[in-house]
């Protein structure tokens, strides 16, 4: 039986924001910031490494971040983190690394069995080619709702399409972009200078009817409420965690 993607509150982490598993010491820290899901960190079919050069840059309004996207590998995670999952009193959403239909098919199917998993985020490669997004969407329609994470270029063009095939929603995955020290450095962005793109994304898919979930640049709660306003699903908070003096509640 498919599970239902429903959010009992609309705020959430983003994805690479606060680690595998929700840690009630972390989430405690965070002022009484209440989710209605936990996304996991992005999670691959095989380990991956962190990057031999990680870097940190800023730039006005935000920063660039490079870590290669470090984890244990699907099978790993599992065995680590699956039965915190069960005990969480949030659902969680699983991010998966979908640059392989088939390998991406491969993770869904073992996340289907796994009770507290409301549903999957699949992220991608820079520049996938649409047809190889919408043959993951064939291949991985089942029990779990699947949330496509999308760059803001391709919510509007890809999403609607997704969502006629069977997608429940889709996110607005972190920009990319270059910065040079003594060399480029290629990493995701993130800041509020993001913001004023991602809300004109958001309140463009509501007005498509588009199930989207605002991210990217949501730095406040008023940030947040804007999203909300304009007809957001939900809004995922990423980089803003990190910043103790941000309230959220308020």
């Amino acid at each position: 039986m498919k599970r239902d993607l429903y959010f009992s509150k609309p705020l959430m982490n983003a994805a690479g924001s606060l680690g595998f598993a929700p840690d009630l010491r972390v989430l405690g820290e965070l002022g009484g910031l209440e989710f209605g899901a936990f996304v996991t960190n992005p999670i691959s079919l095989r380990p991956r490494l962190p990057t031999a050069q990680p870097a940190v840059l800023e730039y006005p309004g935000g920063f660039l971040l490079h870590t290669g996207l470090p984890n244990p590998g699907i099978q790993t995670a599992l065995k680590k983190y699956s039965a915190k999952w069960t005990r969480s009193e949030l659902p969680i959403i699983v991010h998966l690394m979908a640059d392989r239909p088939e390998e991406t098919q491969q993770m869904v199917r073992m996340l289907e069995s796994h009770e507290n998993v409301m549903a999957v985020e699949l992220g991608f490669a820079p520049l996938l080619a649409d047809d190889i997004i919408l043959l993951t969407l064939e291949m991985c329609l089942g029990e779990l709702p699947l949330i496509f994470s999308l760059p803001v270029e391709q919510v509007l063009s890809l999403g609607p399409r997704l969502i006629q095939d069977g997608a429940q929603a889709v996110s607005i995955s972190a920009p990319r972009g270059s910065l040079m020290t003594d060399h480029s450095i290629t990493g995701r962005l993130f800041g509020p200078s993001l913001f004023p793109q991602t809300l004109h994304v958001v309140e463009s898919a509501a007005k498509l009817g588009l199930p989207v979930i605002g991210a990217g640049g949501v730095w406040s709660k008023q940030n947040a409420d804007a999203m909300l306003s304009v007809g957001a699903l939900a809004v995922q908070v990423d980089a803003a965690l990190w910043n103790p003096a941000i309230d959220f509640v308020r």
